[in-house]
């Protein structure tokens, strides 16, 4: 398994909690549903049953947005760190993060 334990200390940007029904796709294979658990301008984190490796591009659909490449950074067990091939604005996080807060109703 390949697992990194202080993911925490590896993050570039701070990170919003989301709860995010969004897909991932990995190249060369269907869509399949993902929750995303937090966001920032340079990745993401997620938990899904799908198996990925370190390394594997994705890209990740998150509702009402196109597709944002990504590379899974780390895994432990079914959940996913991701990095975002080229950064998020700071707005787009921001706005994403405020329409899918936990607990907030989607707008």
């Amino acid at each position: 398994m390949n697992v990194a334990h202080s993911y925490q200390d590896l993050r570039n940007a701070p990170r919003s909690q989301v709860a995010i029904p969004a897909q991932l796709r990995v190249p060369g294979a269907a869509r399949f549903d993902i929750q995303l658990l937090d966001l920032s301008t340079s990745g993401f984190r997620c938990e899904t049953f799908y198996g990925m490796t370190i390394g594997e591009r994705v890209f990740v659909t998150i509702p009402t947005f196109a597709p944002f490449e990504a590379e899974i950074a780390w895994r432990d067990v079914f959940t996913y760190g991701c990095s975002f091939n080229r950064p998020l604005h700071e707005a787009v996080v921001a706005m994403i993060a405020a329409r899918f807060a936990p607990g907030a109703a989607m707008r």
